[in-house]
């Protein structure tokens, strides 16, 4: 167990880092814009599912792996890409009538409440949010690099100390995707009283998932 002081050095150092905006932090608000704040809850709990994987590959050397095969982080990086396309190709062949995939367009429709979401939606996007951070493999190497700082062997095993430290920083996962969540509530509002958004939304939806997954894809491998 972290000693108090290492740990709210830790606490501090990792909530300013999760405010600062990224591919996980702008598909949640895209979500959240797109579909209301459940489905940016559940896409948020999913990114941290994603941040407990990153903790246990970090304590099993999996990272270890991405960091020095360029081969393995290359492959990781085009798959997460992939997928971030894949969502965004999927929204743009939604008819304007309706979904033909597992997510329907709840911001098409002002009136609807955001409870409005199905069970089967939520669960969908949950898995989603998983999936765009495992294939994240510069959170992985973030990961290896970033905990150990924090470990003092004086303390404890490494092992229980990365455990208890990826355990608080998903804990700030849920803290930080729900303020972004709160944030997009009045954006979405605001923009489901537009007509003109509601015909383009879906189409900027999908660039926004698509280009982020170009992002991906193009960044550099170090």
């Amino acid at each position: 167990m972290p000693d108090l002081t290492t740990l709210g050095l830790f606490i501090a150092t990792a909530f300013v880092m999760q405010m600062m905006p990224g591919p996980a932090i702008l598909y949640i608000v895209t979500r959240s814009i797109e579909q209301g704040w459940l489905a940016g809850l559940a896409s948020a709990l999913g990114i941290v599912v994603g941040v407990c994987a990153h903790t246990l590959a970090a304590m099993l050397g999996i990272s270890a792996i991405l960091m020095t095969s360029a081969t393995a982080f290359s492959i990781v990086k085009y798959l997460g890409a992939a997928y971030l396309i894949y969502l965004g190709v999927q929204k743009l062949l939604e008819s304007r009538a309706g979904s033909s995939s597992e997510i329907s367009d709840a911001s098409t429709n002002s009136s609807r409440s955001p409870h409005s979401i199905s069970v089967v939606q939520l669960k969908t996007l949950f898995r989603q949010g998983i999936m765009v951070n495992v294939l994240n493999p510069k959170a992985a190497i973030f990961f290896l690099a970033f905990l150990p700082q924090f470990i003092n062997l004086e303390q404890g095993p490494a092992w229980s100390q990365s455990l208890v430290l990826g355990f608080v920083f998903a804990l700030l996962g849920v803290l930080t995707g729900g303020l972004y969540v709160l944030l997009a509530v009045p954006i979405r509002h605001g923009l489901s009283r537009s007509q003109g958004f509601q015909k383009a939304e879906r189409y900027v939806t999908g660039s926004t998932y698509i280009a982020l997954g170009v992002a991906t894809a193009a960044d550099g491998n170090r």
